[in-house]
């Protein structure tokens, strides 16, 4: 496979969503930008925050959309336009109701699962075609909560989980990265 050149981060912007479940795509991105000593700077024609970085060898955008979280499309189409990166050379991490916490996956292709990020990214790409990370952030248990839940804020016991699930990703993303998705997806699924 093609070498990332993007990794966009999903998440609702401000400080009110900053610690929810839902912004564990952006808690992603801000761990490899800390790691690399990164600071992000506001894009406003791509209407995201961005930084690049040199992983393995290989020159990564790093995105975070500045709309909310169901407008998402809006930032990463229009990066992938205006940086001329095909939707296999991108890396969309999110939250995941369906894993528990502590769990990340890595996945290309297939539906949204009902992520309203996910949704907005198909309806502006047209398509699924590109890689994910899921991170797992568990289920409230019933339908009504789902709302209240990926809005809230984890409990410290799920909180820690879900930066070791982080954890665990970045040290496979320099596989990722050099397109080797196989090795790196068997890699992190054989971590815990």
């Amino acid at each position: 496979m093609a070498p990332l050149r993007l990794i966009v981060g999903l998440g609702n912007p401000g400080v009110d969503h900053l610690r929810t479940r839902h912004n564990a795509g952006f808690w992603f991105v801000d761990a490899l930008a800390r790691r690399e000593s990164l600071g992000f700077g506001i894009e406003a024609k791509l209407r995201a925050q961005t930084a690049r970085l040199v992983l393995d060898g290989e020159p990564v955008w790093l995105l975070k959309p500045n709309t909310f979280m169901n407008a998402s499309g809006i930032a990463v189409g229009a990066a992938l336009r205006y940086w001329k990166i095909e939707p296999e050379e991108m890396l969309v991490v999110h939250d995941d109701l369906d894993l528990p916490p502590g769990v990340a996956r890595l996945k290309f292709d297939g539906g949204h699962g009902g992520q309203n990020g996910l949704r907005d990214l198909f309806a502006h790409i047209g398509h699924g075609k590109f890689h994910r990370l899921r991170i797992g952030i568990g289920h409230p248990g019933h339908k009504d909560r789902v709302t209240s839940w990926v809005l809230g804020r984890p409990s410290a016991m799920d909180e820690e989980a879900i930066l070791n699930a982080i954890g665990a990703a970045l040290e496979v993303l320099p596989l990722a990265v050099r397109g080797q998705f196989d090795a790196a997806m068997k890699q992190l699924h054989t971590s815990g």
